[in-house]
């Protein structure tokens, strides 16, 4: 028997073709292969939130929230109890909108988680006074135009509240001329300490010049 030149060793076209095709499809037999033979999947993460039961004062009433551990304080005021007075602007603490005063001290309310502020004493706009009783500083930047969309202007009083009390306490500033010192009020002291308080539309010669006004200082 004679060997074609074109099969060497014997191996015809067609025995070559039949081999690839074998040869292909085991990568696919290998995918339909029982899951047993693969590695076990990574466990889920539990769709149920962590929850924890939270009190605090807000704006002298108590109360007692069941908030997910994740919830800022922000949104515990906003969605929880409906004080929507507080703006969120950023969500990032680089605008100030939602500038509340904590035992105080003003804060940036997106920044904290209000599960961590047990037995704490908020005071939100709606705290600070009413349109027929309005706090000094409210009174203040009607008169004087501090806001023009407004959006801003909750977070830049609360802010100014806190601000004139750090004064009070003698805190200095960035700008203060000595640091061992009692700071003086003025408007750069204002300028400076209200820099974290964004106000897009520009009205910031009003806000300092309603500040100015209720810390008795003449512009």
């Amino acid at each position: 028997m004679t060997t074609n030149h074109d099969e060497p060793h014997g191996l015809s076209r067609r025995s070559l073709l039949k081999a690839g095709a074998a040869t292909a499809s085991i990568p696919a037999l290998a995918a339909a292969a029982p899951a047993t033979s693969r590695l076990p999947a990574l466990p889920r993460a539990p769709d149920a939130p962590a929850l924890m039961q939270v009190g605090f004062t807000v704006n002298g009433q108590k109360h007692q929230l069941m908030l997910d551990t994740r919830t800022t304080l922000l949104d515990a005021l906003r969605e929880h109890l409906l004080l929507t007075g507080t703006k969120k602007g950023c969500d990032h603490g680089q605008c100030g909108a939602c500038t509340v005063i904590l035992d105080g001290r003003r804060i940036n309310s997106c920044l904290t988680l209000a599960v961590m502020h047990e037995g704490a004493e908020v005071t939100t706009i709606e705290g600070l006074g009413s349109p027929a009783k309005m706090h000094p500083l409210q009174a203040a930047f009607v008169k004087h135009d501090g806001y023009q969309c407004g959006y801003c202007t909750p977070g830049q009083i609360c802010s100014a509240v806190g601000m004139l009390g750090e004064l009070a306490a003698g805190i200095p500033s960035h700008v203060s001329d000595d640091l061992a010192a009692r700071p003086e009020a003025s408007t750069v002291e204002f300028r400076e300490r209200m820099s974290g308080n964004i106000c897009r539309c520009g009205a910031y010669s009003n806000i300092v010049e309603a500040i100015s006004e209720v810390a008795g200082l003449k512009t």
